[in-house]
């Protein structure tokens, strides 16, 4: 492993202390591990607390401004933040209006946002979750209230936090947050290894010349290895099963995602994104806009995720809405 860290204990603190030192103008320290748009909480308006472990940037910590999160919360590596950090968050991001809480589906996270939850209603604020699990691997559909949280992340927070900009009610935009995480799906193909940074260690092992579809954004267990497959062949095989979980049709507005892992090349992304969208018109769905990039990271794993999304007007007006975080701008 060759990483420049100092002490691996205080590495989510430096962490931010560097995001907050970078975009000053932006985004304010609200404790160790809390940051928050530069001027929330705002009057007259739902508060959107995001959040999770580090070692994904720009996932979460850099969602927060302007048409996308108020405040978000960054546990250590690969680990949920803790209660009290939550309730953090969720003061710094509430004016009055309520708090609504965005974040993935896993074990570690849902116990301690549950736990701050509950203390932040003891205080009196009103605080509701909506969990993002757009991952397909790792359970059938009739099972998804159980799936994973990966790259969708940031545009159902873009969703969310517009629409919230907008003066959209309590009500409606958990609704609303519900069906935009309902309209995504994501897979995603690993073709190397990540390594912990507190230890050095891998979080699983992958030979020379094979991939793995399913692979989750912590070293998860994937779905299945196989040889090295060509990019047109890795992009038709995320699509065709993405497509048919949720399912798409022809006629569908999408928004097209290609994520990388943290150490896939743009080159790689680029030649996946350009089978990805012929195959996609070629089913005759329309794709509304496309987005490439590193949203969600894993450390120095290399792959890609696909990443769906089906729009109505309403998602639609709300997606097409400006966008300004230190890691995702929408004009």
């Amino acid at each position: 492993m060759r990483k420049l860290i100092n002490d691996p204990d205080n590495l989510a603190v430096e962490l931010i202390d560097g995001f907050c030192l970078t975009n000053k103008t932006k985004v304010k320290r609200i404790a160790p591990h809390v940051c928050a748009r530069i001027d929330a909480p705002i009057k007259g308006k739902v508060g959107i607390v995001i959040g999770g472990g580090a070692g994904h940037e720009p996932l979460f910590l850099e969602f927060i401004g302007k048409g996308m999160a108020d405040a978000s919360v960054h546990g250590q590596v690969f680990t949920a933040p803790t209660p009290d950090k939550v309730l953090d968050a969720i003061k710094a991001a509430d004016s009055g209006e309520g708090v609504i809480m965005i974040y993935n589906n896993y074990a570690g996270d849902v116990m301690n946002f549950d736990m701050g939850q509950d203390f932040a209603r003891l205080e009196g604020h009103k605080v509701e979750t909506v969990l993002i699990n757009d991952e397909i691997s790792a359970f059938p559909v009739d099972q998804a209230e159980e799936r994973r949280g990966t790259t969708a992340d940031h545009l159902v927070i873009h969703v969310a936090g517009a629409a919230a900009e907008a003066g959209m009610g309590f009500d409606d935009l958990k609704k609303l947050i519900e069906r935009a995480v309902f309209n995504c799906r994501s897979l995603g193909v690993s073709t190397s290894e990540c390594t912990l940074p507190e230890t050095g260690l891998k979080t699983f092992e992958l030979p020379e010349g094979r991939m793995e579809f399913g692979m989750g954004i912590h070293g998860e267990a994937g779905i299945e290895q196989v040889d090295l497959m060509t990019a047109d062949a890795t992009a038709e095989r995320l699509c065709d099963a993405i497509i048919a979980d949720l399912p798409f049709e022809s006629g569908d507005d999408i928004i097209a995602l290609v994520n990388g892992y943290g150490a896939t090349t743009r080159m790689e992304m680029f030649i996946v994104m350009r089978h990805m969208h012929k195959y996609l018109e070629s089913k005759g769905m329309t794709i509304h806009d496309t987005e490439l990039g590193e949203f969600c990271t894993a450390q120095e794993m290399a792959g890609v995720s696909v990443t769906l999304m089906r729009l109505d007007d309403e998602l639609k007006k709300y997606y097409d809405m400006p966008a300004d975080s230190p890691g995702y701008v929408k004009a």
